[in-house]
C-alpha cells in the first residue's frame, strides 16, 4: 500500500481532534453528575421556610371569617335591593291608579273634601313610607359592609406585611445559598481549570497531546458553563472582577509569548544562514514550500507580478521564478540538484526529479 504522508497527516489530525472531543464530552457528562451531587450537599431555601406559620394561620382564619361575614352582608343587601325595587314598583302603580281615579273624581265634585280621596292618599303614603324604610335599612347595611371591607383590607395588609418580611429573609438566605453553591463549584472547578491551563502550556507538543487537549477543552467548559453562570452578582462586582483578572492574565500570557517569539526570531536572524538552515525541521519546510514563505523569517518568497511580468504559461510553475535566497533574511531557499540539475527547495531531503539526497 502506497504511503501518502499528506493524507496520513490530515487523517491523523482528524483522529486526534476526534479523540480530544470524545474525551471532553465524557468528562463533561461525568462532571455534570458530580457537580449535581455536590449542589445537593446544601439545601436550597424557599420562601415558605421563613413565614410565621402561627401568625399567618390566625390571620388566614380571620380573613375567612371576614370574608364569610362580608358575603352574608352582601347577600342581605341584594335581598333589600330587590325588596326596594318591589316597593317602588308598588308605589308607582298605586300612584298611577290614584292619579287616574282622582282625575275622574274631578268631573263629579270637590275631590279634596271627599273622604275616599283622603283614604287613598293615606294608602299611597304608606307605600312610599315602606320604600323609604327599606332604603334606610339599605343605608345602614351598606355602612356595615364598608366597615367589614375595611377590616378585611386591614387583615390583608397584615398578611402582606408578614409575607414581605418572610421574602426579605428568604432573599438573604438565598444569597448565602448561592454563595455556598458557588464556593463548592469553585473548589471543584478551579483545580480542573488550573490543570487544563497547565496541560495546554506544558504539553502542547507532547505525543499524547490529544488527551491533554481534550482535558483542556473540558476545563474551559467547566469554567464557563459550570461556574461562571453561578457567580454571585453583588452588583456585578464579582463578575467584572473575574473578567478583569482573566483578561489581564490571559493578555499577559499572550503578550509575553508573542514578544518572546518576536525576540527569538530577531535573534535567529542575527545567526548565519547556515546555522539557521540546520535548525529548520522537515514539517516546517513542507509547510513553507506549500505556502511559499521563508521558513526562517516567514516572508513570501514568490515575486510579485509587477516585478517580473511573465506569460501565463510560466505562471503555472511560479516556483521557478523564486529567487534562490530570501530577499528579506538571506536564507538559502532553492538550490540545484547535483545529479540532475533540477531546482529544489533547499530544506527538503530529496530531489523532486531524480530522488537524489540533497541534504547531507
Amino acid at each position: 500500500m502506497e504511503l501518502n504522508s499528506k493524507k496520513l497527516e490530515q487523517t491523523s489530525r482528524v483522529v486526534y481532534y476526534a479523540i480530544s472531543i470524545v474525551l471532553c464530552v465524557f468528562l463533561i457528562l461525568l462532571s455534570n453528575r458530580i457537580i449535581g451531587d455536590l449542589d445537593n450537599t446544601t439545601a436550597r431555601p424557599y420562601a415558605e421556610f421563613f413565614e410565621n406559620k402561627d401568625t399567618l394561620d390566625l390571620l388566614g382564619k380571620d380573613m375567612e371569617k371576614q370574608h364569610a361575614g362580608l358575603e352574608s352582608l352582601r347577600s342581605k343587601r341584594e335581598t333589600i335591593e330587590r325588596t326596594i325595587a318591589i316597593a317602588k314598583s308598588n308605589y308607582t302603580n298605586e300612584k298611577q291608579s290614584f292619579d287616574n281615579w282622582l282625575q275622574t273624581r274631578k268631573t263629579l265634585g270637590s275631590p279634596d273634601k271627599d273622604q275616599e280621596v283622603v283614604s287613598r292618599a293615606k294608602k299611597l303614603d304608606n307605600f312610599y313610607r315602606v320604600e323609604q324604610e327599606w332604603r334606610s335599612e339599605l343605608n345602614t347595611l351598606q355602612g356595615k359592609i364598608d366597615a367589614a371591607e375595611s377590616k378585611k383590607q386591614e387583615v390583608q395588609k397584615h398578611i402582606n406585611h408578614e409575607k414581605a418580611e418572610a421574602y426579605k429573609k428568604h432573599q438573604v438566605a438565598l444569597k448565602r445559598y448561592e454563595l455556598k453553591v458557588f464556593l463548592i463549584r469553585l473548589a471543584f472547578v478551579a483545580p480542573i481549570l488550573a490543570l487544563g491551563i497547565f496541560f495546554f502550556v506544558r504539553y502542547r507538543q507532547h505525543k499524547f497531546y490529544p488527551l491533554f487537549f481534550g482535558f483542556t477543552l473540558f476545563s474551559l467548559y467547566a469554567f464557563f458553563f459550570g461556574l461562571v453562570p453561578y457567580l454571585p452578582s453583588y452588583g456585578g462586582y464579582v463578575r467584572y472582577s473575574v473578567g478583569v483578572i482573566l483578561t489581564a492574565g490571559l493578555g499577559y500570557y499572550a503578550i509575553k509569548h508573542i514578544r518572546k517569539f518576536i525576540e527569538q526570531k530577531q535573534e535567529e536572524l542575527k545567526i548565519s544562514t547556515q546555522e539557521r538552515a540546520k535548525k529548520i525541521q522537515a514539517t516546517t519546510a513542507e509547510k513553507a514550500l506549500e505556502n511559499h514563505f521563508c521558513p526562517s523569517c516567514g516572508k513570501d518568497f514568490l515575486p510579485y507580478k509587477w516585478e517580473f511580468p511573465t506569460p501565463q504559461a510560466v505562471e503555472a510553475n511560479a516556483y521557478k521564478l523564486a529567487t534562490n535566497f530570501c530577499r528579506h533574511c538571506g536564507l538559502e531557499l532553492f538550490k540545484i540538484c547535483s545529479s540532475c540539475g533540477t531546482k529544489n527547495f533547499a530544506h527538503l531531503f530529496f530531489c523532486s526529479s531524480c530522488g537524489a539526497k540533497t541534504i547531507a
